[in-house]
């Protein structure tokens, strides 16, 4: 079983790791286009391996998707960071391309690979691979809200004096500041609702750093986080690459579920062999589905910008 990841920076470095170290993979495939970065990484790495107990090999290779040939999964984490002036109009341009020309490369040398998008902004990079291939989309997954969930559960352990093993919690859709939808009124502490120990004010405070998760480590680090992203990552990969039907919230597109047409936001699924198995359809209160809604009309306007830049 072979996975790929395309852009070998912390995050693309992070989820071979984590990937490597769980050891359910034969062969880890890292590919930059910087030369001969993706292979340091993979050495790097791979001098781990005695020490952390794992047999997954990780190889490094510049720009060449032909050693990318018959993965099972690829996972791309390339792309630029939004600067200081940069328009969202120039980055989504930026983005796109690198995404787009990625993509089909992948496709070229792995016609039946699932693809699981990092790169941002998350929910239209996913929606733009929906649009410039032709693969099922099924097989077509945006990572985001597998990781909004690990801040979210994270918020409440630490709020409950608890393990996060305690804890369950999902966090539906965009992958954004403003389109997080932290559902607190399904969140609990082993089948206990957080209600029964937690105050309004103390969850809707949970609710906004949940949703500034993302902002809060770039402001303390100067960058974006990577070891969250990373297990996200690699715990997504773990559900299909083994077929455990793990439910996870992933940006997918929607054709009628949640009463949404046409857009790939997060929502939860069931993630197996073949990718999503399965959209499940949460029954959510009025104030729920009002969040979900304003979300939704916020992908929709940054998707706008790909139709309006003839991207798509």
């Amino acid at each position: 079983m072979k996975i790929t990841i395309v852009g070998a920076g912390s995050v693309g470095a992070s989820c071979a790791e984590y990937i490597a170290i769980k050891n359910f993979v034969s062969e880890v495939v890292l590919l930059d286009i910087k030369e001969n970065y993706a292979e340091g990484k993979a050495m790097d790495l791979m001098q781990t391996a005695s020490l952390n107990n794992f047999d997954t090999k990780i190889y490094g290779c510049t720009n060449n998707y032909s050693k990318t040939a018959d993965s099972h999964v690829a996972v791309i984490t390339s792309g630029v960071p939004r600067k200081p002036g940069m328009k969202r109009e120039e980055l989504i341009e930026i983005n796109a391309g690198i995404v787009n020309n990625v993509v089909n490369n992948l496709i070229a040398h792995s016609p039946n690979v699932i693809i699981i998008i990092v790169s941002n902004p998350m929910d239209t990079m996913t929606y733009l691979t929906h649009k410039v291939t032709s693969i099922p989309s099924n097989r077509i997954i945006g990572m985001g809200g597998a990781l909004d969930s690990a801040r979210f559960k994270y918020r409440l352990s630490e709020a409950l004096c608890c393990p996060a093993s305690d804890v369950s919690g999902i966090v539906i859709g965009g992958h954004s500041d403003k389109g997080m939808v932290p559902l607190t009124s399904l969140a609990t502490r082993n089948g206990i609702s957080v209600n029964e120990y937690l105050s309004n004010e103390t969850l809707e405070n949970i609710t906004h750093q949940t949703k500034v998760g993302g902002a809060t480590l770039t402001s303390m680090l100067g960058t974006s986080a990577w070891y969250a992203p990373g297990a996200a990552v690699s715990a997504l990969v773990q559900s299909i690459v083994c077929d455990q039907h793990k439910m996870f919230p992933c940006s997918v597109m929607l054709n009628g579920e949640y009463d949404l047409h046409d857009l790939t936001i997060g929502v939860p699924v069931i993630l197996g062999k073949n990718g999503v198995e399965k959209i499940v359809e949460l029954n959510l209160n009025s104030d729920e589905k009002e969040s979900l809604m304003k979300s939704a009309e916020g992908v929709k306007k940054t998707n706008s910008i790909l139709v309006e830049m003839g991207l798509i």
